[in-house]
């Protein structure tokens, strides 16, 4: 009976910390088969799952192109992390520096803060895509500042180097500080090649285009 019991509480604490994590849908590194990059330290990649970077308090950077696995990779370590015991949470950059600039007082900033220092893991997502302005800055700042401060990992994926990030927040003083505290701890893991979905889109104009030649072909045999 308390082994029924204690079953099911972990299976309430799983379920609670995948829906905690907001990972949504994902394909699964073992389905990843439309071929992994040109330019990957898979040796890198395998020791990420073993997760001696959380026991290290270090961060992961994954930087690349676009289509290329980044968000893939890194929702797989989140979920492996809640897998293990470990809280987490996935966001996009956009969704959650706007979701940030939004309270309306240093009180409400506060209390949402929480929200994305708490967890053990969190992953920011897509950090590149837009601009910013120094207010959105300082804000990412302030995330990963009290995550370096409290010991706390970030799985943080990007499109742009390093040196390119003062195109993504034009204007702002805290850049060289903000990849300072980013990278101080941490894996640096980079991906090139081509991109999985335009080889997706090639192989479905193929095979609409073989459909069309049958269909041809079989009107003219009719």
């Amino acid at each position: 009976m308390l082994e029924i019991e204690e079953s099911e509480r972990q299976s309430r604490s799983l379920k609670r910390r995948l829906g905690n994590a907001r990972l949504g849908a994902f394909k699964p590194l073992a389905d990843f088969d439309y071929g992994w990059p040109t330019e990957l330290d898979r040796t890198l990649l395998e020791e990420l799952f073993t997760f001696c970077f959380l026991e290290q308090t270090a961060n992961v950077v994954i930087i690349g192109p676009n289509g290329l696995g980044k968000t893939m990779i890194a929702k797989n370590l989140l979920h492996q992390a809640v897998l293990r015991g470990h809280s987490a949470r996935f966001t996009a950059a956009s969704d959650m520096l706007h979701d940030l600039a939004a309270q309306d007082s240093s009180t409400q900033l506060a209390r949402r803060l929480r929200r994305y220092t708490t967890p053990a893991l969190l992953c920011v997502d897509e950090v590149g895509y837009l601009s910013y302005d120094a207010r959105y800055a300082d804000l990412l700042f302030e995330v990963i500042t009290r995550r370096y401060q409290l010991h706390r990992c970030v799985v943080l994926t990007t499109n742009r180097s390093f040196g390119e990030w003062n195109q993504v927040f034009p204007n702002s003083t805290c850049v060289v500080a903000l990849v300072d505290r980013l990278v101080h701890r941490s894996e640096i893991l980079t991906l090139a090649g081509d991109s999985y979905r335009l080889k997706e889109a090639q192989e479905r104009a193929a095979q609409r285009a073989s459909r069309r030649a049958a269909g041809k072909k079989t009107r003219r045999g009719s």
